[in-house]
């Protein structure tokens, strides 16, 4: 009789199992990112984890690639169709992979809530719509000594009360006459590539001249050549005929050992810099060249694919990455600045009489994105190439026509990247 019994119980509990709807298991999201630094790192696998607990339907899977080959690989992905669901992209190539069909619009994919309190440098756009979402960013800053400024007489410089660019090139002028600088500023002059569009185009915008006419992004020439940015290029050219900057710099520790009175940089070096000065530290804004400072936007940020079958379960991803929760988290982690207010609410650095919030307010008030043209890249590298003709002695005229010549002929091969072109004559 006991093993009647054993067997029955074995038989209706066999029947219940089957007649219990099955628990799908959750779907995978295939995500890309590059190998970035341990923090940056570690907050990313925190918000992931949080992200696959939360839920059951989704399940994120993220594959790390190194960064020096992370963009070549994501564009030879692309051009086979094997990019995965979520791949993370430096803002400034944003326009270039939606311009070429590879990631899809998020305006009608992220709820509005989501997207309507990013800063500029928390999203993406191409053709006024939005393509990618970032978590974090950073600020350009005029770093100098409150000890060193108050040595020469020098006013410390606010949001209230920038420095002009004529009066800080006086400032600059006055410090190295003192003798106590030979070279008072530090731009970064050991560093490559993106810098020169990131930290001197916003000085153009400044002086109300920009790389290109941003109303149709397909003309340069009287904007990239105007008699503002020719200003602007022949201030810059001033600062080495001058010596003020050092045009081959050995190091880049001229500031950390007290070579120089300012550092124009950005603020990942916030950290480094309050440990080492504290209360002395000061961070200004850049100069102002009569329209108002004004700072690059965007860093890397995070595209939805277009070959992506499960492109729900990736804007669900999406919108907790740029949660206020999750953008507080990522700021503890990282230090870097948060790109919405309500983000940074969430941090002792960046809320309202933090330590760090001149560099949220800095990223509020001033921040520019680089074009949304997908012609940007050429724009960039002509750009660079102008810059540094300029800072071997070349007439900045001269430099910046050739730059608009150079970027005039990539949009033209490239049919304006999707913006309409006027032909010669049309006034349409």
């Amino acid at each position: 009789m006991s093993r009647v019994r054993l067997t029955l119980a074995a038989l209706a509990a066999a029947t219940a199992m089957a007649a219990a709807p099955a628990v799908a298991a959750p779907v995978d999201i295939k995500v890309w990112r590059h190998d970035t630094g341990d923090l940056e790192m570690a907050a990313g696998r925190a918000a992931v984890d949080r992200f696959n607990k939360a839920q059951s339907r989704w399940r994120v899977v993220v594959e790390a690639i190194p960064q020096g080959s992370y963009t070549e690989s994501i564009t030879a992905a692309s051009m086979v169709g094997q990019l995965p669901c979520v791949i993370a992209l430096d803002q400034p190539t944003v326009p270039n992979f939606a311009w070429a069909g590879h990631i899809r619009p998020l305006d009608t994919l992220l709820p509005a809530s989501a997207l309507s309190g990013l800063l500029e440098g928390g999203r993406g756009m191409y053709k006024g719509h939005i393509y990618s979402v970032g978590q974090l960013d950073v600020a350009l800053a005029l770093f100098a000594r409150r000890s060193q400024l108050s040595a020469l007489g020098v006013r410390v410089a606010s949001i209230e009360h920038p420095y002009t660019a004529a009066e800080f090139h006086d400032i600059l002028a006055q410090a190295k006459r003192s003798g106590r600088y030979r070279f008072p500023l530090d731009v970064n002059g050991r560093f490559k590539g993106e810098w020169y569009s990131y930290a001197f185009s916003p000085w153009l915008q400044s002086a109300g001249a920009d790389l290109i006419d941003r109303s149709g992004y397909v003309r340069v020439d009287g904007v990239l050549n105007s008699d503002q940015a020719v200003a602007v290029g022949r201030y810059y050219g001033r600062l080495f005929k001058e010596k003020l900057v050092e045009r081959h710099p050995a190091d880049d520790r001229a500031f950390e050992q007290g070579r120089v009175l300012f550092h124009y940089t950005g603020s990942w070096k916030a950290r480094e810099y309050s440990e080492q000065f504290g209360a002395d530290l000061v961070a200004m804004p850049p100069p102002d060249f009569g329209k108002g400072p004004k700072i690059g936007a965007a860093s890397w940020q995070w595209g939805i694919t277009r070959s992506c079958r499960q492109p729900d379960g990736a804007a669900a991803f999406l919108a907790h990455l740029v949660s206020p929760a999750e953008i507080g988290a990522a700021s503890r982690m990282t230090g870097l600045v948060p790109v919405t207010t309500a983000g940074a609410m969430l941090t002792d650095h960046y809320k309202p009489g933090g330590d760090w919030r001149v560099y949220f307010e800095f990223a509020q008030r001033y921040a520019v994105a680089r074009p949304a043209t997908p012609a940007y890249p050429a724009m960039s590298s002509s750009f660079e190439k102008a810059m540094a003709d300029i800072r071997s002695g070349k007439d900045a005229a001269e430099a910046l026509d050739e730059a608009v010549e150079a970027i005039d002929n990539n949009i033209a091969r490239n049919n304006g990247y999707g913006f309409t072109v006027r032909k010669a004559g049309d006034g349409t």
